[in-house]
């Protein structure tokens, strides 16, 4: 699914790239009035005002669907990937990048990428003031770095959800097991 969710992007701006190529041909490449040659070069050059993608100004943002869960619910974690800047950004959101951290304190309870079978990039566009979301149920569970067996089970408590994508990292977000 998030496979065929890469190619729709794909065809979606190569065909977005190509209309923009046929609607340049189609107004004609040659202009039909010439320029005098005494005409300045750095008018051609000059830089154009579309803006352009800060991915400085993406910002990831980790949340739950509830504060407490009672025994036998499920956190649903989920990811926000939100595109601050004033252009349209491309950004890898697919498996590659992200991950889903839950910890008790200093102890690294859970992580997405311990046993994930194998990891996929996506690429999407994020247009200004628009965000993505990535959601994960977690089955209350516990994971060690090699998706090494780990019998304990979580306690009730709290616990802090963190989510990364790439280099970005969200602040904490806080919830109970009941």
């Amino acid at each position: 699914m998030l496979v065929a969710g890469a190619v729709a992007v794909s065809s979606s701006l190569a065909s977005k790239a190509d209309s923009g190529a046929s609607k340049n041909d189609a107004s004609g490449a040659v202009p039909a009035v010439q320029t005098p040659s005494s005409a300045p070069v750095a008018a051609a050059a000059t830089p154009s005002a579309t803006p352009v993608c800060d991915l400085n100004l993406v910002t990831v943002t980790a949340s739950t669907d509830q504060a407490v869960y009672a025994a036998g619910q499920n956190p649903l974690l989920s990811m926000k990937i939100t595109n601050g800047g004033a252009a349209p950004c491309q950004v890898n959101v697919g498996t590659s990048q992200m991950e889903f951290l839950v910890m008790s304190g200093d102890d690294r309870i859970f992580s997405s990428k311990d046993c994930q079978a194998k990891s996929e990039d996506l690429v999407k566009q994020i247009d200004p003031g628009k965000s993505e979301m990535a959601n994960f149920s977690w089955q209350r569970n516990r994971t060690s770095e090699g998706c090494g067996v780990v019998s304990a089970k979580p306690a009730n408590g709290t616990y802090t959800f963190k989510a990364t994508l790439g280099n970005k990292v969200s602040t904490k977000a806080i919830f109970q097991l009941g």
